[in-house]
């Protein structure tokens, strides 16, 4: 299993990091290493001092494939669930200042909460959807999908022109604005259409 991340897939998140829009999805891999447990709290890491959430879409892939049109990426998943990219983002902003990967600060141990899986025919459309991660009761985040840059299927389509895609691959389709700090003792819930898909406690 692979993870496969998309970033700056929103323009508020763009703008709130002062980043550059792209003109094609930019795309990241977290190792399998990073999936938080189920039940497990998420550990600050020791090597940073400004650790973010970022709530995510989530897609699972179910089959194998290579150079999917866009018109077929539908046949490739049946659920969707909603996850956390954490970043590490002082060491993020310090790797990317020096034009290295930023694998340290995206793919360490317990950087990729992966929340319960619905059935994507509960859903009347895909592109119509609202999610939401609430801090400590409190709603820091509010994305829909209709405002991604690029959609579920544009992102099987392009992501497996490069990577072949296997059953169990996760695409995790990018985050909205809201992002921020964690600290210790805050309490993560993640939400599509209202409904709870996870809840971790940050130590």
């Amino acid at each position: 299993m692979k993870l496969i991340c998309i970033g700056r897939n929103y323009t508020e998140h763009i703008k709130e990091l002062d980043n550059e829009r792209p003109s094609e999805p930019v795309v990241f891999i977290k190792p399998d290493s990073a999936v938080l447990p189920k039940e497990q709290d998420f550990y600050i890491p020791s090597f940073s001092n400004d650790v973010h959430y970022e709530v995510e879409l989530l897609v699972k892939i179910t089959k194998v494939g290579k150079h999917i049109s866009e018109k077929f990426a539908h046949r490739y998943y049946d659920e969707i669930g909603l996850g956390i990219d954490f970043t590490a983002r002082d060491l993020q902003a310090q790797l990317k200042s020096k034009g290295l990967p930023w694998e340290k600060a995206k793919g360490f141990d317990g950087a990729a909460v992966i929340g319960n899986w619905l059935p994507k025919e509960k859903f009347k459309n895909l592109n119509e959807l609202g999610f939401s991660l609430l801090k400590n009761g409190e709603i820091v985040q509010n994305g829909h999908t209709s405002l991604m840059l690029w959609k579920i299927d544009e992102l099987i389509a392009y992501v497996s022109t490069y990577f072949m895609l296997k059953k169990g691959d996760i695409i995790f389709t990018g985050t909205p604005s809201g992002v921020g700090k964690v600290a210790p003792n805050d309490y993560l819930v993640g939400k599509i259409e209202g409904e709870q898909l996870f809840a971790v406690k940050v130590r």
